[in-house]
């Protein structure tokens, strides 16, 4: 196939291309059609041009062998959020400090609105400690489901459980993950 037919086909061929027949023009073509969408993601949500076109090539790094891995049928929508996903992650790694001297322009009272951010930040980081503790089923299972917004048989294809396993890993962390927050029994997970 000729570079320049690449560009007709769709997302989910140009996945199946790369991800089945190893076709590295495939990927190419994925990246020039969403490149741009996930540098301007990682800005958003880094404030870093340089941090972002890092976080871009890492994401793009990654899909490398999540494409061969994963059955992934919106192939736009999913590298939004796999994007997303990375740049929270990278924030929650770099711990920012608190400056004070501009949340007014950010647009959060300081009485009423900051408080709330402290505190859900303080409850991720609690989530984020119950998750590392779950055993290594559960935990994958977990991340897999909710943070990557994997369906339950992409969960099973990813780790080889069954999907039973799959679902009962999933229930039995949710369980887990409750009873080690305890306080926060009313949060749905």
């Amino acid at each position: 196939m000729v570079q320049g037919d690449y560009k007709k086909l769709s997302d989910e061929e140009l996945v199946f291309r790369y991800a089945r027949r190893n076709e590295q023009p495939a990927i190419t073509q994925l990246f020039e059609r969403y490149g741009h969408l996930v540098l301007g993601v990682c800005i958003k949500y880094l404030k870093d041009t340089e941090a972002a076109k890092d976080a871009t090539q890492q994401i793009f790094i990654k899909l490398l062998e999540d494409l061969k891995r994963f059955n992934i049928d919106n192939f736009k929508p999913w590298l939004f959020q796999v994007a997303k996903n990375h740049c929270f992650m990278q924030l929650r790694k770099t711990n920012p400090v608190i400056n004070t001297d501009n949340i007014a322009e950010q647009g959060v009272e300081f009485e009423d609105g900051w408080h709330h951010k402290i505190e859900e930040e303080h409850l991720l980081t609690h989530l984020e400690n119950a998750v590392a503790g779950l055993n290594e089923e559960q935990r994958q299972c977990i991340e897999l489901f909710y943070l990557q917004k994997m369906s339950y048989s992409e969960v099973a294809a990813k780790t080889g459980y069954t999907l039973l396993q799959v679902k009962s890993a999933i229930q039995n962390g949710k369980r887990n993950l409750r009873n080690k927050l305890g306080i926060l029994r009313n949060v749905r997970l």
